[in-house]
């Protein structure tokens, strides 16, 4: 009988219950993070996320390539500058995640978000898997990506959003240790909730994200695989249009995590240009960076809400 590393049976229907049921209480979804109301008395949150991955995609796999390395600078010279330019045009902040790499390649672009009024937030050191390292290599390159680009910055970012939205086994007890305030990599919700890690709250705010939200789904190409962009970039902007007008009728978050190389090609910025048209349309809509959002969420947990300091932000309306 093949088993794993661990000594188990690989069939997981051979597992006894409390392996599988270990499994899953490791990391799990605690207390929903909703405030009563989103500052200013809004009705929605909305947040918007790039990932600046740029040429991190293929170095993290070894290919040097200069078609593959092109690709991901297109990113940092046509997308990253045409989506500061959207955002700057509706009045909108922003978070960018961006693997330390990529900062270092670009640290003007990096410095740009954060002098612009965005947030800058970790995405791992070269966009490594994080199922593939050891815990010992995934903190040091998490730790490294975290100093990069604070000393760029001047700002410790307190943000992270794991690379591929990859969490190891020794994931969370890193993001912990070197005292994030908040994840963006996981699922488990539509709104903001608490981190439970073996039946007991962390503390640490997750944001969820969703592959319904992201832009890579439905426009990557890799020309030697499968993978195939088949969605028109106006059958995109519906799909997010619905999710959006979902939130606002529930009173939650509507968070979108996009890629400067894969959003800021032209024909799909007009997609996006439409849907943040449609949103400016509505009354009551609370715009925030993730860090912005993890405050609030984390008064709602410590017993305020957004009455609190946070709530005192002014609704904003480009």
């Amino acid at each position: 009988m093949p088993t794993d590393d661990f000594g188990l049976p690989s069939e997981s229907w051979r597992w006894p219950e409390h392996t599988w049921r270990g499994r899953i209480d490791a990391v799990r979804a605690g207390r929903r993070l909703v405030p009563d109301r989103w500052p200013g008395g809004a009705r929605v949150a909305v947040v918007l996320s790039f990932d600046s991955d740029h040429e991190t995609i293929p170095l993290r796999d070894g290919e040097t390539s200069p078609g593959r390395l092109a690709q991901g600078e297109y990113g940092a010279r046509a997308g990253a500058p045409r989506i500061l330019d959207l955002l700057a045009r509706y009045g909108i902040p922003a978070t960018f995640f961006m693997p330390a790499v990529s900062a270092l390649v670009h640290p003007e672009e990096a410095r740009a978000y954060t002098r612009d009024g965005h947030e800058l937030a970790v995405h791992g050191w070269i966009h490594e898997r994080n199922t593939l390292l050891g815990r010992e290599d995934e903190k040091e390159l998490t730790a490294r990506a975290l100093e990069t680009l604070t000393t760029l910055t001047g700002r410790r970012p307190v943000g992270i959003r794991t690379p591929s939205w990859d969490f190891s086994d020794s994931t969370l007890d890193i993001m912990l240790e070197l005292g994030f305030a908040y994840d963006s990599s996981l699922m488990a919700d539509d709104e903001p909730y608490e981190i439970v890690s073996e039946g007991r709250p962390t503390g640490l705010v997750e944001i969820p994200v969703d592959w319904i939200r992201d832009d890579a789904p439905y426009f990557t190409m890799d020309r030697y695989g499968s993978v195939r962009p088949h969605s028109r970039p106006r059958d995109v902007r519906e799909i997010w249009t619905d999710e959006f007008d979902a939130a606002y009728r529930d009173g939650g978050v509507f968070q979108l995590t996009l890629h400067p190389h894969v959003i800021g090609h032209r024909s799909r910025l007009v997609a996006l240009r439409e849907l943040l048209d449609h949103i400016a349309a509505h009354p009551g809509v609370w715009y925030a960076t993730h860090a912005q959002l993890a405050d609030v969420a984390r008064g709602v947990l410590h017993g305020r809400t957004a009455a609190g300091s946070a709530a005192d932000t002014p609704e904003h309306t480009p």
